[in-house]
């Protein structure tokens, strides 16, 4: 372990265990959350109502010291409902900008896909550039800026899906699954004895990261070492999604681009100062699986986004 990078992975440790406290299990999607929120991407996560995505999302923003908030996307929803607007002062007679929801550290929007393409375009330039232009007045966000979207796979009435510029936004897509018997029955145990969902203080959730620990983080994972055989295997892996013949589209540069940052802040996570192909892999389904369009035969043949990286990286050259 490199000495400059000995204590990233005890902090990355100290996280985990305060999000812990209020979510059992789902240690997969804490983790991929703080390498894409490391990385300063935004996340999409996917699961059904009840999995405790609203309460990771909090918790999330507590250990940070980070501000939060919540959108709850709805098909009546206008941008400047996100964004804010300016308002006419009777006073000073002039017009003044109220911020909107989207002025957040961490901001979680939930049902992204249940508000028309029109509301959903609002996030574009926001979660690409950290700013909103309101009557040509450009408006920075605050630092540290990160979106957790929430979508449910199976409900899809009344839902708009989203455009590809919107969903390449996303560093990752993250599955949330049902919790295994054991991590539900603890859930139940934790209620019983008189859980409070909605006090994350009284439940003794700290903070672990602040603004300048995170930036000393985030320049730590930027200076992690990518050899020229890394680079080559996720270029490797891009392109390989791009020839499958199971996909009508592949992934683009900006998926090469996400899996090479989140790789090495998952290296520096893991204490190393350098990426294996291991980290690669282990990311490439979180960072690939929502740029990958399947091809209709190959849904009918049971296909999945996920089965297609699986294969890929089955088929590109490990590097030694």
């Amino acid at each position: 372990m490199n000495g400059t990078n000995g204590s990233i992975p005890e902090t990355f440790e100290q996280l985990i265990g305060e999000l812990q406290k209020v979510i059992v299990g789902q240690r997969a999607v804490m983790e991929q959350s703080l390498v894409a929120f490391l990385a300063g991407g935004h996340v999409l996560i996917e699961g059904v109502p009840g999995l405790a995505k609203t309460l990771f999302a909090k918790a999330l923003a507590q250990t940070l010291s980070s501000t939060f908030k919540r959108i709850q996307f709805t098909p009546d929803l206008m941008p400047s409902d996100i964004i804010g607007t300016n308002v006419f002062d009777l006073q000073t007679r002039t017009f003044a900008f109220v911020a909107g929801p989207i002025f957040a550290n961490i901001v979680l929007v939930d049902e992204i896909n249940r508000t028309p393409p029109k509301t959903q375009a609002a996030l574009l330039e926001a979660m690409e550039e950290r700013q909103v232009t309101v009557d040509g007045v450009l408006h920075p966000l605050p630092s540290n800026f990160f979106v957790v979207a929430t979508q449910n796979p199976v409900e899809y009435e009344g839902t708009f899906p989203l455009a590809e510029a919107q969903v390449d936004r996303f560093l990752m897509k993250i599955a949330i699954h049902y919790p295994e018997t054991e991590e539900e029955c603890e859930i139940l145990r934790r209620y019983h004895s008189g859980f409070q969902l909605h006090s994350l203080q009284q439940l003794g959730v700290k903070t672990v990261m602040n603004v300048d620990s995170i930036a000393a983080t985030r320049k730590i994972a930027e200076a992690i070492l990518v050899k020229e055989e890394i680079i080559q295997y996720i270029v490797q892996v891009v392109a390989a999604t791009r020839a499958s013949q199971r996909l009508s589209l592949g992934a683009s540069p900006r998926a090469s681009l996400a899996l090479l940052q989140s790789a090495k802040v998952l290296a520096a996570l893991r204490g190393r100062d350098f990426v294996t192909p291991d980290d690669v892999k282990e990311l490439a389904a979180p960072v690939l699986r929502h740029r990958l369009i399947l091809r209709p035969e190959a849904e009918i043949e049971g296909h999945t986004a996920d089965s297609v990286v699986t294969q890929v990286l089955g088929e590109v050259p490990v590097p030694r």
